[in-house]
């Protein structure tokens, strides 16, 4: 409760005006009472204690104040929970003669939206005093006027309401009239002069009366206004309406000169004195009464427009005077009918323009106001919005709407929403507003990365520099932001014992995967790459994609020739018998080379050779035929240079020598590729070296199969060693082998070491014998050719040599 001293008040007053501040607590609502022409700055009420709220909610909930009226006249003090005068309130001003004089507002809370309503009355203070349109008021009346007649008066206005508006008239004292007040239905003083006793020109042809209007207020306060009555000649009859009362209703939209009513009144006098005009009395200074009357006829006519919003319905006095100022009165009152002219308007009350697409359904978006002015059904809204958008209106408290969201909502579907609000009223013909509501859906990191392809294929040549780019990959993000920056990670795994970092890396932010090291198409031809794409959001979401990249074949290995096998000291032959037919296969070149495709088409020229007119090599099979018959001219020993190529730009080659002995029988061989000679010691001796050569074959046969023995002992121990460990085995194949296919005269045998894994012992594995021996190992410088050459014979007939591998 509070107290203001009125700007007009004496200083011995205790108590000026009394603050009403009475709290309502029904349905959320509150109510304050405050003086009017309160200064800026005063206390109102205590918002947040009458409703039962934390002052540190009003600042969570950025509590605010949402007013209809455009004036601002109280603010909310968040920091301490209070609504004080913002601004000087008129309340003639905001509510003329209304009473009581009151404007609504909302407090608004956010997060969770919260709405209180509130309501403030002004009260009148009595700063007006009643005033008279005119200080001087003229009558004319008749000294035949009989006693009782009444003269309406002019009345003073006070634009104070209640007590403080005007309670009475009265009038001086004096010998011919009293004063006679009345009340209107809307409260309204108002007084007539009675004659009380007749007039007498003769005597006193002029009376001034003072007229005084005094209000209740606590000063009073009190206008005045002189009567000047001039007495006239007699006139007995006054004019008479012929209604006491008239009435009428009129639509607000009706056109200015329209002709509202026609009211007439007769006077029973003949001649000049019953000619009568017509007149509007008790009319304001400020009175914008938007009607006039002809005063020869009688007929009202609208002059200005209506609104009934503004005044809903006129009471008007009226007069009708003859020329000597003889009247008679009546009253027309005018009901103004309400036209739907006033669309309804739309305001977001609360409003932050953003949703995250995770809102669950009912979620609520904003609040919307929506004012009409008009009345009944004319000011009755209803608010919709377009059925496409996964959103409802709910209704709220006193034209108040909450927009909710009605169903779950995806950003990457639709990132923004125009929602279209339309607010109709039920007026006929009904009227409408639309309001676009811009919504912003922010972005949750619900979305992974996505490949737009599931498996990458790319190649890169063998033997290629370290740090080449050999190729980028994308991810695309549907998501935005923070949560649609991919990232690449190589997944490691291991190949060939090494993992697969060290041989290929991927750049973080642009997804470009390069070789670490360079590569070679025989160790490995292909590799497969695991990348994973990851995005930036919180939780991070991934996807992988696998990336194979094929090593392309570079010629960067020659042929390698398998047979003949090239020894150091001594020399290879092929025998062929002079018996021969042309095409007649005297060996096989065979050579291999690891590189693959073109690189690997080995093509066999004859390049050099002792008779080349006696054989030929094939050039895809590097078999070595005759091209003619053999004669007995033809040399014993022939030499052959074949060079192998491979395909490859630029191609390599290999060049092996091949031994060729033309002969029937070794004798006939040995004279041609040894030096030894046939003299008497040597004959004699035969025998010595014979028996000397056989006991050196003996002896090593025994040592070989000795150390054949415990090699084989060993290796079986070292498989079972491996066997029983987790160790790769690499098999490992040595260069001694030889290769001939088992065509033409001469069978030929193929001689190969193996080493086996450690599981090789389980499958099964098929060993040949020893074919006819058909390599002459000869060595000019020695003289045991062919004892040497029987016991190679011998050690290799035996079971215990070498595996053949069929």
């Amino acid at each position: 409760m509070g107290y203001l001293r009125s700007r007009d008040t004496p200083l011995d007053w205790k108590i000026s005006i009394l603050l009403f501040c009475l709290v309502a607590a029904v349905s959320g609502q509150i109510r304050y009472s405050i003086p009017e022409e309160m200064r800026k700055g005063l206390f109102v009420g205590d918002v947040a204690k009458d409703l039962g709220l934390d002052v540190k909610r009003l600042v969570s909930g950025l509590a605010r104040l949402v007013i209809d009226d455009e004036n601002q006249y109280v603010t909310l003090n968040q920091n301490k929970g209070h609504i004080v005068v913002n601004e000087r309130i008129d309340r003639e001003k905001l509510c003329a003669k209304k009473s009581p004089c009151s404007f609504s507002l909302e407090i608004v809370l956010e997060d969770p939206l919260e709405l209180f309503s509130i309501t403030i009355e002004i009260q009148d203070i009595n700063d007006h005093a009643p005033a008279f349109p005119k200080k001087e008021i003229n009558l004319e009346i008749s000294e035949s006027t009989p006693t009782g007649t009444v003269f309406l008066l002019d009345g003073a206005s006070d634009p104070d309401v209640g007590i403080n508006s005007l309670q009475s008239y009265s009038l001086k004292a004096n010998d011919h009239f009293v004063l006679k007040q009345h009340t209107r239905s809307d409260g309204s003083k108002y007084a007539e002069l009675m004659l009380q006793s007749g007039l007498d020109r003769e005597k006193q042809s002029r009376h001034t009366l003072i007229l005084t209007a005094v209000d209740g207020g606590e000063p009073q306060k009190s206008g005045t206004a002189k009567i000047h009555v001039s007495v006239l000649d007699a006139n007995d009859n006054a004019p008479v309406f012929t209604q006491t009362l008239y009435k009428a209703t009129v639509f607000e939209n009706i056109l200015g000169g329209t002709v509202i009513a026609r009211v007439s009144a007769v006077d029973a006098d003949q001649g000049y004195n019953g000619n009568v005009t017509y007149s509007f009395t008790h009319l304001e200074d400020d009175s914008s009464c938007p009607f006039e009357i002809n005063s020869y006829t009688g007929e009202i006519k609208l002059t200005g427009e209506l609104d009934y919003e503004v005044s809903p319905s006129y009471e008007i006095n009226l007069q009708a005077k003859d020329p000597w100022g003889v009247v008679g009165v009546s009253k027309f009152i005018i009901e103004i009918a309400d036209v739907n002219d006033n669309s309804p308007v739309i305001t977001m009350a609360s409003y932050s323009g953003k949703i995250s697409e995770d809102s669950p359904p009912g979620t609520v978006v904003g609040l919307i106001s929506v004012q009409d002015k008009d009345a009944g059904k004319n000011g009755q809204v209803h608010l919709t919005i377009d059925e496409n958008v996964p959103f409802k209106i709910k209704s709220s408290l006193r034209n108040y709407f909450t927009l909710v969201t009605e169903q779950m909502l995806d950003r990457e579907k639709f990132s923004k929403y125009n929602i279209t609000v339309i607010a109709t009223d039920e007026g006929f013909p009904a009227l409408s507003s639309v309001k676009v509501i811009v919504l912003q859906v922010t972005d949750i990191n619900d979305n992974a990365p996505a490949f737009s392809q599931t498996v990458y294929n790319t190649q890169v040549m063998e033997n290629n520099s370290p740090g080449v780019a050999l190729m980028q990959i994308q991810a695309s993000d549907r998501d935005q932001g923070q949560n649609a920056r991919v990232s690449y990670f190589l997944i490691d795994k291991e190949v060939n014992g090494n993992p697969i970092s060290s041989y290929f890396s991927v750049k973080t932010e642009s997804g470009v995967i390069q070789s670490l090291r360079s590569l070679d198409y025989e160790q490995v031809k292909e590799y497969i790459i695991q990348v994973k794409a990851q995005d930036g959001g919180s939780p991070p979401q991934s996807s992988n994609t696998t990336v194979i990249v094929r090593v392309q074949d570079q010629n960067d290995n020659p042929p390698q020739v398998l047979y003949p096998v090239q020894t150091g000291g001594s020399v290879v032959a092929e025998m062929v018998p002079r018996s021969a037919d042309v095409g007649y296969l005297v060996t096989k070149v065979v050579a291999v080379d690891v590189d693959s495709g073109q690189n690997a088409w080995l093509s066999y020229k004859l390049q050099k050779t002792t008779d080349r007119a006696l054989f030929e090599v094939g050039l895809q099979n590097g078999e070595i035929r005759t091209i003619r018959q053999v004669t007995d001219k033809d040399a014993v020993k022939q030499r052959l240079t074949v060079i192998v190529e491979d395909n490859g730009q630029p191609s390599r080659s290999a060049t092996v020598i091949v031994n060729v002995a033309v002969a029937d029988s070794f004798p006939e061989v040995l004279s041609e590729f040894t030096d030894f000679t046939h003299d008497k010691e040597y004959n004699d001796n035969l025998t010595f070296y014979l028996v000397l050569a056989l006991a050196v074959v003996s002896f090593l046969f025994i040592t070989c199969l000795v150390v054949i023995i415990s090699v084989k002992i060993y290796r079986w121990r070292q498989s079972r060693i491996l066997y029983h460990s987790s160790l790769p085995v690499i098999p490992y194949y040595p260069p001694r082998y030889s290769d001939t296919l088992g065509t033409g005269t001469l069978p030929h045998v193929y001689n190969y070491e193996v080493c086996r894994t450690t599981d090789s012992r389980k499958s099964d594995c098929k060993f040949g014998t020893v074919g006819s021996q058909n390599v002459l190992i000869m060595d000019p410088s020695s003289t045991g050719t062919m004892q040497r050459i029987q016991s190679e014979k011998n050690i290799l007939d035996e079971p215990d040599s070498p595996l053949e591998v069929s």
